[in-house]
This record gives structure tokens, C-alpha cells and sequence, in this order.
């Protein structure tokens, strides 16, 4: 598991306020309809926030970091990937995500960010200039994937996302498709993530260098897999340079 069941988003180092949060349905392409939380900031910044979770799906953690998102000037939708295989109702703490995982599928997981991207930039999702997709842990992995994407991505952030090799979910790796990326990448790490090696990260960043593409990696020494957790204390001050690196990345102002 990515973050533990009552891990919360650390707050950002910037607040405003949101506007009009709400649970909502949208389409995608092939007419699947997927869960998705959506939160407007009152005072906004241009910039519009996808945010792709982890293994459990749309958990309570990121419709808080929707929130969060929103606070800081940027309107944000956080989806579901799920809905092809597990339906669009809400999910308690004992749902067995496992299954779900092995079924899912490059084409419609990007399909339901592009929908996602598209909310945002209606008139009913903010209408949001600047676009940029962010994920934690398998929801990483997507966010990075994006960057191949023709959905107009300003650029795409990953926390702690595995950037090579195969995955259970069948998601081809970042390092992969580099020579196809569009857009800048954040790519965040916990320096003592077992599951993330610096030869794995240093393999990623190679793959980038070499296709040409802008990217910034930050590496945070001694900070485990999902530390951007506000209960997390003793790794506050990476949780907080986190919220600073990504808000530099979309161009909101600290």
C-alpha cells in the first residue's frame, strides 16, 4: 500500500480558499463514466491540477489534496481509475483493490486523465490555462506516462512513481515512452524508498536526458516511500519543500 488509511495531504505553504468541492461523474472517450472530486480555488492562478492516486483508488486522502490544491490557486480534479472494473460508487477502507490493479490499461487510464484534463479547462471546471497532471506511487507511474499524451500537458509531476521496468498493472514504463514525452517532468523520491533505487531513479533520468526532454528530479535523503503525509511530522520539511517544488513547476507564486 502507498499511504496508510488515515494518511492526510500535507498542507500547502500558500492558502486561499476553494470553491464549489464537490463529488462528481465524468465521461471518457469510450463513454465510461468515473468517479471524480473536483475543487475550484477561489483565487485562482491559471493552472489546473489532475491528481491520479494510488493503488486504492479515489480515497480520501486525494479529495483532501484536491482541496489542497485548490487553496493554493490551483482548480484540481481528483479521478478514480477504477471504474471499469470496480463501478463509480464509493468504497470503504476494505476494498480490495489488488484485482483491480492487474486489469488496468495504458489506453483507458490515459483516456480517463484526458477527460479529467478537459473538465478543467471548462467553464465548469475552472477553465483552467495551464494543465498538468500530478500522481503518488502507481498513480505516479501514470502521471508520468501523460507526458506522451496529445492533451495539450503544460507537464506532468510523479511522487514516488516506478520509472522502469514492468509493472503488475501492465503499464509500460516512463523510461520507455521518454522519447515520446511532450512536456517537462517533476519526479520526486524518498531517498530510503527500498522499491526505488538510485540506479533505478539515475536509469530515469538518463532515459530523459537522452530523448531531450526537461525534467527536474528531487531526492529526498532518508525520507521512506510516501512521505508526503502530514502525520508523517518527521519528514515535514520534505512534505514542505514537496508543496514548494511543485508549485514552482506550474508557476503559482509561494
Amino acid at each position: 500500500m502507498c499511504f496508510d488509511a488515515d494518511a492526510r495531504p500535507p498542507l500547502p505553504p500558500i492558502r486561499g480558499s476553494a470553491l464549489d468541492a464537490r463529488d462528481l461523474t465524468l465521461t471518457s472517450v469510450d463513454r465510461t463514466r468515473f468517479a471524480a472530486y473536483a475543487a475550484l480555488a477561489e483565487q485562482p492562478s491559471g493552472a489546473g491540477m489532475a491528481v491520479i492516486p494510488d493503488v486504492r483508488g479515489l480515497h480520501p486522502y486525494y479529495e483532501e489534496l484536491a482541496l489542497r490544491f485548490a487553496e493554493a490557486g490551483v482548480h484540481a480534479v481528483a479521478l478514480d481509475p477504477y471504474a471499469r472494473t470496480a463501478g463509480t460508487s464509493k468504497r470503504g477502507e476494505g476494498f480490495e483493490y489488488e484485482p483491480h490493479v492487474g486489469l488496468l490499461r495504458h489506453e483507458s487510464t490515459s483516456a480517463d486523465v484526458a477527460a479529467a484534463v478537459e473538465f478543467l479547462r471548462s467553464p465548469e471546471g475552472g477553465g483552467a490555462e495551464r494543465l498538468y497532471t500530478v500522481g503518488f506511487c502507481l498513480g505516479g507511474r501514470i502521471s508520468l506516462l501523460q507526458a506522451a499524451s496529445d492533451i495539450g500537458l503544460a507537464g506532468v509531476i510523479g511522487f514516488y512513481g516506478w520509472p522502469v521496468g514492468p509493472h503488475r498493472s501492465t503499464l509500460p514504463a516512463p523510461a520507455d515512452e521518454a522519447p515520446r514525452f511532450r512536456c517537462p517532468v517533476l519526479a520526486l523520491y524518498g531517498g530510503a524508498d527500498a522499491g526505488i533505487p538510485p540506479e533505478v531513479r539515475e536509469a530515469f533520468d538518463a532515459a530523459l536526458d537522452a530523448a531531450g526532454v526537461e525534467h527536474r528530479t528531487v531526492v529526498y535523503e532518508g525520507a521512506p516511500h510516501s512521505f508526503f503525509d502530514r502525520r508523517a511530522t518527521e519528514y515535514a520539511e520534505a512534505s514542505a519543500d514537496a508543496w514548494r517544488q511543485v508549485l514552482d513547476f506550474i508557476g503559482v507564486r509561494i
